[in-house]
């Protein structure tokens, strides 16, 4: 059932984000790389804004750069004194922050939810307790408050070595995993979804209010309604929902959002890996599955629950890969997977309001050669009506970026009947449209991207920041000026400008902001400033936020012992003036583990951000001397306890005496 065999040297859910796939994009449509390359070997090295941006590979970044450190470290709209970069079990803060843990995996958030007790764990009590992995972080204030509100988290996915004992065993330096049974299976199930929970700060110490009137876990059991353009086709149909507007649960939430009306979004990304079986070649759906890498068969769930094997229900993988939108303030609402934003690998959903009252999601989806999205709504924003706004995501436009060498870019429309998108080429309706999105956006001409993660507009320059990853499939031969090494392993950050500042333009222009790795080693080729110290360059970049004075904060996943010599964490990188390209180590993550959320209160005063897989060592466990599982395990963060396993987090950063962060 899985790709990797049980005797290979890492864990099968140590994979799943890197099983994000070889790519399955079949296409001959023009890469980033391509683009990048191709612009700026004609403008030439120094000319246009961004000089930086342009570096070759060949030439090392600290002999080019003309901007003087000191007057950039001046202009620096960030002011603390920087984290060590480097490797240890713990978690580390700027000086003069104080980095809280305030949820862990098995938390209580319910009055009369259990303990957490890993040794005699169950579904029903995790059904009642913090899930695992935590990645995205939203907050809805209640009352409009920055210090009373509602803490809202993805639980992207579990690690099954490193929750459960007595299932790894080593034998001749092999890793084997007991083969799963349904309790399992089954606790992992209600450790996924999200978690939502109030949280009020007092005496400058945020705290879980556990009975809490709005708290609540969503699991991948919970009940869901299909809405929008594919609601109710016959592709969604199964023998347990012959409506096709019934989902249960949600998987594999990564990145997500909260709108403007208040409501939580959830984005299902690596959905792929929960099905298993075998689809027959001549199936209707085989295209559709070959293109998202269905199925994938990381986990087990299927020996127990019929709905995750596609030779038993091949429609029910159409029934993942949405935007799942909850209403926080009703804790009995069915969450609504919204089909009009597509369906693909989605990492998140963040959202501004355009000047004529629509509202623009950006959204990325997280795999090699894959592409950049945004939704505009067709309704507008009613900020003195929140019900009017519920169902604004039904209706809409979703387009695809296409880039271009000249540094502009369009975004393509995703609507049936206009182009290629006809009943010819299998888009019969919207439907059709939103559930092949991938499909769709191939016949569009989309540009193909190195991993489009977090997408964050910003509201203060009315620009927006693009992560690209990483592309490790990129080959030798597809080398370039700004992707100056095969195996792209560092990523990059695109900055948009849609035409008249309007973020529901269908044209603007890009740049690249930042080349990441370590900028001292040339033919690396990062374009960091000189500025930016050995602690301050990064590789990976993942996820990120704006603050609400505009200033850009990146968090990353993959940085580790063998790729960078360091762990990952929060970095502020500033975007303006003589600092741009300066980037400075806020937060750092124990060994084993990704950065995720960041997320920052209303007033800036916290920084709420997610410590994910703490512990684990995905292919990199040889670096630190052996793999890393529940009873030998590379950390016991948060808690440090030898009875309790490490502990995926929330930790809520605040400075020391009060005031705003990195100020």
């Amino acid at each position: 059932m899985n790709q990797h065999a049980p005797n290979d040297q890492k864990f099968r859910t140590s994979l799943l984000e890197e099983n994000d796939g070889p790519g399955h994009n079949p296409t001959d449509n023009r890469t980033m790389g391509d683009i990048i390359a191709t612009r700026f070997s004609r403008r030439g090295f120094l000319k246009g804004s961004l000089a930086v941006s342009a570096i070759a590979a060949t030439v090392s970044p600290i002999a080019i750069i003309l901007a003087d450190d000191a007057r950039a470290a001046a202009a620096s709209a960030f002011n603390f004194d920087e984290v060590e970069a480097g490797i240890d079990d713990k978690h580390h803060v700027a000086a003069g922050y104080d980095a809280d843990v305030l949820l862990r995996w098995g938390d209580p958030i319910f009055a009369d939810a259990p303990e957490f007790d890993p040794l005699s764990q169950s579904a029903e009590a995790q059904a009642r307790q913090f899930g695992y992995n935590n990645d995205y972080v939203g907050y809805v204030p209640l009352d409009g408050s920055a210090e009373h509100g509602l803490l809202v988290v993805n639980h992207e996915y579990t690690n099954e070595h490193l929750m459960f004992p007595g299932i790894v065993k080593i034998v001749e330096g092999k890793i084997e995993v007991a083969p799963a049974d349904q309790k399992r299976v089954d606790i992992e199930m209600a450790a996924h979804g999200g978690s939502i929970v109030e949280i009020r700060k007092e005496g400058g110490k945020w705290q879980v209010v556990r009975d809490g009137k709005l708290n609540r876990r969503i699991t991948s059991t919970t009940e869901m309604q299909l809405t929008g353009p594919a609601a109710g086709h016959d592709r969604l149909k199964t023998n347990a929902d012959a409506t096709g507007t019934k989902v249960f649960g949600t998987v594999n939430n990564c990145a997500g959002g909260v709108t403007p009306w208040g409501t939580y979004i959830m984005a299902e990304e690596n959905f792929h890996g929960y099905f298993g079986g075998e689809l027959p070649a001549d199936h209707p759906e085989a295209a559709n599955y070959k293109r998202l890498g269905v199925p994938e068969g990381t986990y087990e769930w299927l020996k127990f629950y019929d709905r995750f094997d596609v030779a038993k229900e091949p429609n029910e993988p159409n029934r993942f890969g949405w935007i799942v939108e909850v209403d926080v303030q009703d804790p009995n609402s069915l969450p609504k997977k919204r089909t009009a934003l597509g369906r693909f690998k989605h990492e998140g959903a963040e959202s501004i309001v355009a000047p004529d009252g629509r509202v623009v999601f950006y959204l990325g989806d997280d795999e090699r050669f894959d592409y950049v999205y945004k939704f505009v709504t067709k309704g507008k924003f009613n900020p003195n009506d929140r019900s009017a706004n519920l169902d604004l995501l039904d209706e809409g436009t979703l387009y695809v970026a296409k880039f271009a060498e000249d540094g502009s870019f369009e975004w393509l429309p995703l609507v049936q009947g206009e182009g290629p998108l006809t009943a010819d080429n299998g888009f019969v309706s919207q439907a059709d449209v939103v559930i092949e999105t991938r499909r769709a956006a191939d016949l569009l001409g989309a540009t193909k991207m190195d991993r489009p993660e977090d997408i964050q507009p910003n509201a203060v320059n009315g620009k927006v920041y693009v992560m690209l990853t990483n592309n490790s499939k990129r080959k030798a031969d597809q080398v370039d000026a700004a992707n100056p090494r095969a195996e792209n392993a560092f990523g990059h950050i695109i900055e948009l400008v849609e035409d008249g500042g309007d973020f529901t333009a269908t044209k603007g222009k890009w740049e690249v902001l930042l080349k990441c790795g370590d900028p001292s080693i040339a033919e690396v080729g990062a374009s960091f400033s000189t500025s930016t110290t050995q602690n301050g360059w990064f590789g990976m970049p993942d996820n990120c936020a704006v603050d609400s004075a505009g200033r850009l904060w990146v968090a990353t996943d993959g940085n580790s012992p063998k790729a960078t010599g360091r762990t990952d964490g929060l970095w502020a990188v500033d975007t303006e003036g003589e600092a741009r390209a300066t980037s400075k180590l806020f937060f750092r993550v124990p060994v084993g583990a990704e950065m995720c959320g960041p997320l920052f209160a209303p007033d800036d005063q916290t920084a709420f951000v997610a410590v994910q897989h703490p512990g684990d060592g995905g292919e990199d466990w040889e670096s630190f001397g052996r793999p890393s599982y529940y009873e030998d395990l590379s950390t016991r963060w948060p808690d440090f306890k030898p009875d309790m396993p490490v502990r995926p987090a929330v930790v809520a950063i605040t400075r020391q005496g009060g005031g705003k962060i990195g100020v």
